[in-house]
């Protein structure tokens, strides 16, 4: 009986570890279960961005990005008329658009949120979307996300920091996820082809402080296609000197359907306005053909455009940055080269 005992409690200690295992493995893909069942209900809301008139291709890239996650997603159309509602309408991967006229109100979308029952909110970024994102994540009760350049997973995203320059893997355990779409860092989804419903939605009209009030808008009288969106951008820098040499720039761009741009030190300088500044506190750029004229390379500068598909630089000094980021650069004097280039065009 002793010899059996001590066996018995052998082979209880050998089949311990197996246990062990065993019920490790099942913790495991029960866990691997309750991801996979989250993927798959994750259900996204994209707030669509527009100028009044029109929707922003911006949208048209964060509803890529809600594709990550559900290859269908809703869109609130808020504060713009029924013709841009039908503009989202139409874009694909789209299976319902919400639409009010007034602007509403931060709780007002967070209600709308909560009732739809939505596990994201995606939103591209922009002067409009930095204003009222966070104080609808505010009333959601939960931190936004900001300037996602990647989706991983349902509760992981990449974004960048230290002017682009790093990047930062953010998990978050947040009962809903609202986050801000860099357009640049996704492809946009067709405009065209998709035939979702649209349908009004009740919610809470903003009052005032929260309702802006709309002062005036102006821009240039330019013909040539806006900054963000434009296939080609030509950018001068401190190289240019004047304000008048930014006509060479412009006669290049407009024979390559261009938009023209501007570095910082342009823009302080007082060479151009405000409206054409890309980089870190400009815009943010990422066109296929991207030529930096007379601009150094500065890393605030870099964050706006070193997403471009082809960057072409050309500068007289062989020791810019820019040459470190470009595809092709040209060491020359600029008021030689620009005229010669837009003559054989």
């Amino acid at each position: 009986m002793r010899v059996f005992s001590v066996l018995s409690a052998r082979a209880k200690e050998s089949a311990e570890p197996a246990r062990h295992r065993r019920r490790m493995l099942r913790r495991a893909s029960n866990a691997l279960r309750r991801r996979a069942a989250t993927a798959r209900a994750a259900s996204t809301l994209v707030l669509a961005d527009h100028d009044g008139a029109n929707m922003t291709p911006s949208t048209l890239a964060a509803l890529t990005a809600a594709g990550k996650l559900n290859p269908k997603s809703a869109v609130l159309v808020a504060g713009a008329p029924a013709a841009v509602a039908e503009q989202a309408s139409k874009a694909a991967g789209v299976t319902a658009v919400f639409h009010v006229a007034a602007a509403p109100s931060a709780k007002g979308i967070a209600d709308f949120v909560t009732k739809g029952s939505y596990s994201h909110v995606f939103a591209p970024v922009s002067n409009n979307t930095k204003d009222f994102v966070p104080r609808v994540a505010a009333a959601l009760g939960v931190s936004p996300v900001t300037d996602v350049c990647e989706v991983i997973s349902e509760d992981t995203f990449v974004r960048p920091f230290y002017a682009g320059n790093a990047l930062a893997t953010v998990k978050t355990q947040q009962a809903v996820t609202v986050a801000t779409v860099r357009a640049t860092a996704f492809e946009k989804v067709a405009a065209a082809g998709g035939a979702a419903s649209v349908e009004p939605a009740a919610i809470a009209e903003a009052v005032a402080p929260e309702l802006a009030e709309h002062v005036s808008a102006s821009s240039g009288d330019s013909t040539r296609p806006d900054l963000t969106a434009a296939r080609v951008v030509v950018s001068g820098g401190r190289g240019m000197k004047s304000g008048e040499n930014f006509a060479m720039l412009e006669k290049l761009a407009d024979k390559l359907g261009g938009a023209v741009g501007a570095s910082r030190a342009a823009v302080d300088a007082g060479m151009v306005p405000n409206e054409l500044q890309v980089g870190q506190t400009g815009k943010v750029v990422a066109p296929e053909l991207y030529i930096a004229v007379g601009i150094s390379g500065a890393i605030q500068h870099l964050s706006g455009m070193k997403d471009s598909k082809t960057i072409v630089a050309i500068n007289k000094d062989k020791e810019a940055p820019i040459f470190q980021v470009a595809d092709y650069g040209l060491v020359a004097d600029l008021f030689d080269a620009v005229p010669e280039l837009e003559g054989k065009l």
